[in-house]
């Protein structure tokens, strides 16, 4: 029964440590900053964060106050700016990036923050060329689907 009872105690103590909290953060004039969640003192789960006129300026997941998973991020007119994948704080996998008018401009593959594999450049919503990065470094540039297959495997875009 001692037994038990330690065990309860102990688990006890660590649910007490582990506090997860709702935080709202505001700028100067008192406008909404940025809401969320924290673990102890981490960032934790979904996040918001505003421009100082009130528009949402980026949103996603955190974990161990790292961010993670897919966030959203809009221009303080309230527009679309880019959206993509976060994996332990870092930019990762396909990312798209919007113009002024919410068209898609350019869509990159992304690892460690930096562009690493393609990037496919849109005017007007029509594919206009082929990029391929390496840590960052343009490689080439293809401006027709002919020499770009030659070249490529379409795999390589997955």
């Amino acid at each position: 029964m001692k037994y038990i009872a330690s065990i309860c105690l102990l688990l006890l103590s660590f649910n007490s440590m582990a506090q997860k909290t709702y935080q709202k953060n505001y700028f100067d004039d008192g406008t909404l900053a940025s809401e969320g969640w924290l673990l102890n003192t981490k960032k934790t789960d979904y996040w918001k964060f505003y421009h100082s006129n009130g528009n949402i300026q980026r949103e996603g997941h955190f974990a161990n106050g790292k961010e993670t998973k897919y966030w959203r991020f809009y221009r303080a007119n309230g527009t679309k700016e880019s959206e993509g994948h976060y994996n332990n704080g870092q930019r990762q996998k396909w990312w798209l990036f919007y113009d002024s008018e919410e068209k898609i401009n350019h869509k990159c593959q992304l690892k460690n923050n930096q562009k690493n594999g393609y990037c496919l450049m849109y005017k007007n919503e029509k594919l206009i060329a082929a990029v391929k990065f390496s840590e960052g470094k343009k490689i080439k540039t293809w401006t027709d689907y002919r020499s770009f297959r030659k070249e490529n495997s379409l795999k390589d875009l997955q």
